[in-house]
């Protein structure tokens, strides 16, 4: 295969720091401009931070006294890197681009190397979709990042299998088995992966199952009510199912707004309390349109509670389940006094050992890869994982439905025996809400 060039724009090096070991036996070119833009991000404490530092990190590294506007070699079955200086804008730059911006130098440089090396394909690797046409306009490839992208985001998003033509006795039977029946029993051409959720439907009944990999049986899954929230959908019963096996140590739940992702998970957690050291609640913090939590008025408690607040609404609508002067209802006011119950942002969680806890993270969407990565490999013994969101309303301009951390982590966990994947279709909040997220 003819070695290829690929130059990279910045936001490329803050997704990922190790991005130029992801091109195999290609060249890689990282223009001088790419480093002018990853100094303004070195400082902080939010991933991209992290990122831009490693990047400049490995590349002290593999640069050492070499001189880096020469080609480098990353490693066996590798190509070269070179670090590019500034290019001159070619004439149908200059006709078309008046401004000397970041971008237009990065374009620059992929326009010499389009030039100057014809017999070998240049191909510009940004995230930013514009960018891209900007690239194409001018006769050069681009294309975006795609290491780590979920390529079956339709396996993701289908929902629940449903599988027809089912014989009725054999319906019949998994209601009557506490053990289940076998798949082998079943003229099934759909291969089933471990803790699939299904309907089987015959010509007079149906069933909700759950199949189990390791017994290779379908299970019957029934309607179970948690702490106060009965299913009001098969996809809600399935979650409450998997919410609720001690088998399974990690549980994703996609949907749009209104499905009840959060509401059952947080439910879920509240009917196992006694299993669990701690309830904790989290999610990320990210400030829309750029603005930065310094902006809001209050100390770091009042800046950090308007996102907080839809947790709060979802305790809120569990607890007027219940009567006040309930034992349930102020059972949960005991538990996040005592912090049993615990709310929080998701940094707060960094460094922590996370032993006998169920956890939530809601809106998991708008976390990378590495930062899901981070959180699960911290899990000690008898921690639940659950993760919860809606890949089509992602704040980060970093990230896409393919390349979130939820839409990561559902794709590269399917099919493992302590895992389940739910993806929650109707929503339940309300006609006019459900309505809306079909329409508007």
């Amino acid at each position: 295969m003819k070695k290829k060039i690929f130059v990279l724009d910045t936001n490329v090096i803050l997704h990922d720091c190790m991005s130029i070991y992801h091109f195999e036996e290609n060249d890689i070119v990282v223009p001088i401009t790419v480093l002018e833009e990853l100094d303004q991000f070195k400082k902080g404490s939010s991933l991209i931070n992290l990122q831009a530092r490693e990047f400049m990190r490995e590349l002290d590294k593999i640069s050492g006294d070499k001189l880096t506007n020469n080609a480098i070699s990353l490693g066996k079955d590798r190509g070269t890197l070179t670090l590019e200086l500034g290019k001159s804008f070619t004439p149908e730059m200059k006709a078309s681009f008046t401004e000397q911006s970041a971008d237009n130098k990065i374009l620059a440089v992929a326009a010499y190397y389009h030039k100057q090396f014809p017999d070998t394909q240049t191909i510009l690797v940004t995230q930013d979709i514009n960018f891209r046409m900007k690239a194409k306009s001018l006769g050069i490839m681009a294309q975006d990042y795609e290491t780590g992208k979920v390529r079956n985001l339709e396996a993701l998003e289908r929902g629940i299998s449903i599988c027809e033509n089912i014989d009725d006795k054999l319906i019949s039977e998994i209601y009557k088995s506490e053990e289940g029946v076998k798949k082998e029993k079943f003229d099934l051409e759909q291969d089933f992966k471990a803790n699939e959720y299904s309907i089987l439907k015959g010509a007079s009944s149906s069933v909700l199952t759950h199949y189990h990999a390791d017994s290779d049986k379908f299970t019957k899954v029934e309607k179970v009510k948690v702490y106060g929230i009965s299913p009001r959908n098969a996809e809600q019963t399935f979650a409450i199912d998997a919410l609720m096996d001690p088998n399974i140590k990690l549980v994703t739940l996609m949907g749009k707004a209104g499905t009840g992702k959060t509401l059952l998970a947080l439910a879920a957690a509240l009917e196992q309390r006694k299993d669990f050291q701690q309830i904790l609640l989290a999610r990320p913090i990210v400030p829309l349109a750029n603005r930065d939590l310094g902006y809001l008025p209050g100390d770091a408690k009042n800046k950090i509670s308007p996102y907080m607040q839809p947790l709060f609404d979802n305790l809120t609508v569990i607890k007027h389940c219940f009567a006040p002067q309930s034992k349930e209802y102020q059972r949960i006011d005991k538990m996040v006094e005592t912090e049993k119950l615990l709310i929080s942002p998701l940094a707060y969680i960094r460094g922590r050992t996370l032993s006998q806890i169920f956890f939530i993270v809601d809106e998991a969407q708008n976390l990378t890869p590495h930062e899901v990565k981070t959180i699960i490999t911290r899990a000690g013994e008898g921690t639940k994982f659950v993760f919860c969101g809606d890949i089509q309303q992602i704040d980060s301009p970093y990230l896409d439905s393919k390349s979130n951390g939820l839409s990561y982590l559902s794709d590269r966990m399917d099919g493992q025996h302590i895992f389940a994947h739910i993806n929650l279709i109707k929503g339940e909040r309300s006609h006019l809400a459900d309505l809306a997220g079909s329409l508007l």
